[in-house]
């Protein structure tokens, strides 16, 4: 199963889209605390439209009650997305009978620079032209969670026409 996690998020927004995206690929959310807003908000209800009681969502204190809560290793598949990745999204080789875990950081700072430095073989970036420094954060969630469900052959979600051509 696919694993989002959103380390101390700060813009509402982000998180509720994230949750969408959550929903719509069968994927846990994990919060890590502190957030910058209260999940009750109304922009996060806004953004996650009427998915939010549909999440699988898990909350946290801190990094180490995930980790222990989650019983993450060195053998865990859980990689840590940041702009400093020392690999690009290519080299993420999921096994896809396991848990994957995608840890994202907040939105001004990213992930705590002692949690890369101790997981460095597990960092990742997405390439971007030299012209960004950086991207949005629910896009990047979307970009790496499509990716995830791509290589797992869409496993689990309906490839249907969602329509019949006279209800358009």
């Amino acid at each position: 199963m696919l694993n989002i996690i959103l380390f101390q998020p700060e813009i509402p927004e982000n998180t509720g889209n994230i949750a969408r995206t959550c929903v719509a690929f069968n994927a846990r959310l994990h919060l890590i605390r502190p957030y910058g807003f209260f999940l009750t908000s109304k922009a996060i209800k806004r953004s996650s439209v009427t998915y939010w009681d549909k999440l699988d969502l898990h909350e946290y204190d801190s990094y180490d009650e995930f980790v222990q809560k989650n019983n993450i290793n060195n053998e865990s598949q859980i990689y840590y997305i940041t702009r400093y990745g020392k690999h690009t999204t290519n080299n993420i080789k999921y096994n896809l009978d396991n848990d994957v875990y995608l840890m994202f950081g907040k939105e001004s700072t990213g992930i705590d620079k002692q949690i890369l430095k101790d997981n460095l073989d597990k960092t990742i970036r997405i390439p971007t032209s030299e012209n960004v420094r950086a991207l949005n954060l629910s896009n990047c969630v979307a970009m790496l969670s499509y990716e995830y469900v791509k290589r797992n052959e869409f496993k689990g979600l309906s490839e249907e026409e969602p329509f019949k051509k006279d209800e358009i």
